[in-house]
Order: C-alpha cells, then structure tokens, then sequence
C-alpha cells in the first residue's frame, strides 16, 4: 500500500544526521536531531534543535553536546508547560548508551543544564500523558534486557511503576507507548533475540498492554512482520499507528531479521491486538541507515520527520551507517491515513 503523501529534505550538510524527534508547541514545529560524523559513537556528536512555523523554513535554535560524550537518540516532550529533552550518553564505538540526561525550557532558547533523568543503565523513551497530571514513559535497561514503565508528575523526579517485560533469552531494547482510546496503555518494544550482525529468525516486535493502573502488561503478541527498531507510536481516533525501521526481506542465514547487511526502510504500520500485531501501511522515501522517528499532529495532518541516506542508492544498512544521511519530513493528510 502506498499512502498520498508529501516529503522534503532537512539539514542536508553533508553529515549523519540521524536519530530525530518532533511535537507542536506554541505555535511552532520543534525539531531535533544528532549531527554526527557516522552512526557510530564521536565526541563530536551534537544535538541540533530546529523552530519552524510551517515544517518547511527551519531555524537553528540551540545545539547541546556530551560534555565529551557521545550523545544521542534525543526525546521531546511538553510537561507541566514546559519543553522538555531526553538524551542518551554513550560510551562505545559500537553504540550501547548507558546514561538518560533530561534539561527543560520554558521558550525553547534557555535551557537548564542536564542532569541525571533515572538511575544509571536504563534508557528512557518518550514520556506521555493521558491528563497532563500523570506522565508515563517506557525504559530498557542495557544489561539484563527488561523493559518497565516509568512514572513521573514534573518529568524530573521519575521512578518505576511497572515491569513491561522481564529479560531473559529475549531481549526488550528500545520500547515506545500510547494510550489506546479506552485509557489503556499499548507498548511496542524492539525484541531482540541474540546480538549477532546477521540478525536472528527469531528477532521482531513485542507486543504489549496494560489497563490503569498500568501495573499488569499482558504480552499479546511477538510480530515477526519486522523488527521495530526506534519506534514510535502515535493515535488518531479509535487506531493507533507505528513509525519505524523496517527490514523489506529476511532471509538468512546472513539476513536473518534485524541483520546489518539487509536494506531497510522507515515505514508506517497499523498496531492491533492481534497475532500479526503490526500491518505495514507503507514505507517512507528511505533506505540505509534510516528510521528514529518524531510524530506532530495538527491542522489535520500528520508530520512525521526522520533520518535516511541518499535514496538514489539502496545501501545495505551497515554500509549506510558510515555514509552522510540527512532529515526528512513526511506530511501525510489524516483522512488518507484512516482510508489506508
């Protein structure tokens, strides 16, 4: 299925800007992205956020580093009022962040300096809120492969309300939420199964809810149909869609799904309780290295902004993570997205 939509380039300098996040707040289109010099990790990472009236005209507003730290895969959220962002610090070539930092904003220029979000080794997704009161965000810890539900009333002071999934042979890695129209809680999570560059048969997507209190999660499915990496979810009306990274083929043993030598694509499915769980809607103009997507809804449409290499060239994933990619912005209309 091919969905009716409209695509341009952003910050295309020639660097690896990857990993982005996107939300409406006063008025404006924030942005934000890692300009670095490959995927992998360099102390010359930057997190660049960008101000936009209409998602087309993009202004540079700050940029933060690492304080000699690899940083990355930023998060944005709206709490109590003010901008909120989430980064994660890393450390090894091969990237594995061990470290959530948070800083908030009042205007979106002056920053508080970061600081510590949650303990050491659990790294933090997109916090979200179903009455402005409470705010909820998932987490994945590096070590023993668990993911749980984090609460917080000032996104500042967070702690533990629930286990999502508990570790074992599978591995949850990175995790996103939103709430169904019912008030529950649905989960998609990264499902790793081994940490081979050839990926595994058995690697996909986790499946999971929960509803209030949100401290029992019931693992619905396993979806083979891809391996989510850098999910997003987000909700119009009674459905509940996913961006993320999509492997077009697996087909081991060296393309097993998740392998680095696979073309990928950032791709847009429909989420259902069900034993498919994910239903590919479409994929985005993407290849290589590509995915982390941000997701605003207004004016009747849907901004969706992400990372890919040049799509003139259909470079394996690992290939692509070497080579220049730049932001794109997708804008899809939300009745096209309901007849999809």
């Amino acid at each position: 299925m091919r969905l009716q939509m409209r695509t341009w380039e952003v910050g295309k300098d020639g660097k690896h800007n990857a990993f982005t996040d996107l939300l409406f707040w006063h008025d404006a289109f924030w942005l934000i992205y890692v300009s670095s010099p490959s995927h992998f990790a360099s102390k010359k990472s930057r997190l660049v956020l960008l101000r936009s009236n209409d998602a087309l005209n993009w202004q540079k507003v700050k940029s933060f580093d690492g304080n000699g730290q690899d940083i990355r895969d930023p998060k944005l959220a709206v709490i109590q009022g003010n901008l909120f962002l989430y980064a994660l610090l890393n450390k090894r070539f091969d990237p594995e962040p061990y470290k959530t930092i948070a800083a908030h904003s009042n205007d979106g220029t002056t920053w508080t300096p970061f600081e510590a979000a949650v303990p050491d080794g659990w790294l933090m997704g997109r916090p979200i809120s179903w009455d402005e009161s409470i705010w909820y965000a998932p987490a994945h810890h590096i070590n023993h492969g668990s993911a749980v539900l984090y609460q917080s009333t000032d996104g500042l002071t967070w702690k533990i309300h629930s286990t999502i999934f508990e570790g074992g042979k599978e591995r949850a890695d990175e995790t996103a939420i939103q709430f169904l129209k019912d008030g529950r809680i649905i989960a998609a999570s990264r499902l790793e199964a081994g940490s081979s560059i050839f990926g595994s048969p058995q690697a996909g997507t986790l499946i999971s809810v929960a509803a209030a209190p949100f401290t029992a999660w019931d693992q619905v499915t396993r979806s083979r149909v891809t391996r989510l990496d850098g999910p997003t979810l987000f909700r119009i009306g009674d459905q509940v869609y996913a961006v993320g990274r999509r492997q077009p083929r697996a087909a081991g043993p060296f393309q097993w799904m998740g392998s680095a030598f696979s073309q990928k694509r950032t791709a847009v499915f429909l989420v259902k309780e069900n034993i498919d769980g994910l239903t590919h809607l479409t994929d985005l103009p993407s290849c290589g290295d590509t995915s982390y997507a941000g997701v605003a809804i207004t004016g009747g449409k849907v901004f969706i902004s992400y990372y890919t290499n040049d799509t003139g060239r259909d470079h394996p994933w690992v290939l692509g993570m070497l080579l220049p990619t730049h932001i794109q912005i997708a804008e899809i209309e939300i009745e096209t997205l309901l007849r999809g």
